[in-house]
C-alpha cells in the first residue's frame, strides 16, 4: 500500500505492507512552495529504500485535505495518475484525520492546520481514530467565540502551534504536520474492518481565490 500526502507543507510518502502491519519506507520533507518538485522523487526513494517497484503496489492512500488548493491537488492529481496508469484503487483519507492518528490519543482533543489567511482547517476527535462533526476552516478567535469548549483541549497540528493564544492546549510533543505512514496504517485498519474510504477528491472548504472579474463579457464570433 503507497500512501501520499501533500494536503500540508510537509510532503510525505509511506510504503505499507497491510497483512504485516508495518511500515516497509518511508519519507517526510517539508517545503510548502515544492510539493509538485519533491513529490514524485520521494516516491522512487521511498520505493527503492523498500527494494519493490511501483508495480508491486496494491492498493493507493491519499489524503484528501482540507487543505491549500496548489499543495493538495499535487498528490490527488499524483495518486489518481499511478491508478490510472496501473489499475488500482485510490482510497481517500481525510488529512485531519491520519494527523490525529498518528498523535495516539485517547482522551478527547483537536486537531488544527494552518489554513493561511490568518485561518485554521480543524476538527475536534474523541480519540485518535473517531472524529467528532465535520472537518471547517475558521478564524481561530471566532473559533473560540462560536466553541469555548475546544480551546483548552489537546491540540495537534500547526495551526494550534501557530495560534497559541488560542488553542491552549497546543502540544509540540503532538504531530505538527501529516505522516503517510500513520495516514497507511489508518487506512489499513479501515478497510479490514470493511469500511468504505473516502473518493479522491478535494476536500475544499472555502472557495479558491481565483474569481471571474465582475462585468465580464463573454465575446462571440458572428
Amino acid at each position: 500500500m503507497l500512501a501520499l500526502d501533500t494536503a500540508t507543507p510537509a510532503v510525505t510518502v509511506a510504503l505499507h505492507d497491510a497483512d504485516g502491519d508495518r511500515t516497509l519506507a518511508a519519507g517526510h520533507q517539508v517545503d510548502a512552495r515544492r510539493h509538485g518538485e519533491l513529490l514524485l522523487p520521494s516516491v522512487d526513494r521511498v520505493l527503492s529504500e523498500a527494494g519493490r517497484k511501483l508495480t508491486d503496489v496494491t492498493d493507493l492512500v491519499v489524503g484528501v485535505g482540507p487543505g491549500p488548493y496548489t499543495g493538495l491537488r499535487v498528490g490527488l492529481a499524483t495518486a489518481e495518475a499511478f491508478a490510472a496508469a496501473l489499475g488500482l484503487p485510490v482510497h481517500g483519507v481525510c488529512t485531519l484525520d491520519g494527523i490525529a492518528y498518528a498523535a495516539g490519543l485517547d482522551e478527547p482533543f483537536l486537531v488544527a492546520t494552518d489554513a493561511r489567511r490568518r485561518e485554521v482547517y480543524w476538527a475536534r476527535y474523541a480519540d485518535a481514530r473517531t472524529r467528532v462533526g465535520e472537518p471547517a476552516v475558521d478564524r481561530p478567535a471566532e473559533l473560540a467565540e462560536a466553541h469555548p469548549e475546544v480551546t483548552g483541549l489537546p491540540a495537534a497540528g500547526a495551526g494550534a502551534l501557530l495560534y497559541r493564544d488560542v488553542f491552549h492546549g497546543a502540544r509540540e510533543d503532538l504531530p505538527a504536520d501529516q505522516s503517510a505512514a500513520a495516514l497507511a496504517r489508518l487506512a489499513a485498519e479501515r478497510l479490514a474492518r470493511g469500511e468504505e474510504l473516502l473518493p479522491p477528491r478535494p476536500l475544499y472548504l472555502r472557495r479558491p481565490d481565483a474569481k471571474v472579474p465582475a462585468n465580464y463579457k463573454v465575446v462571440t464570433p458572428r
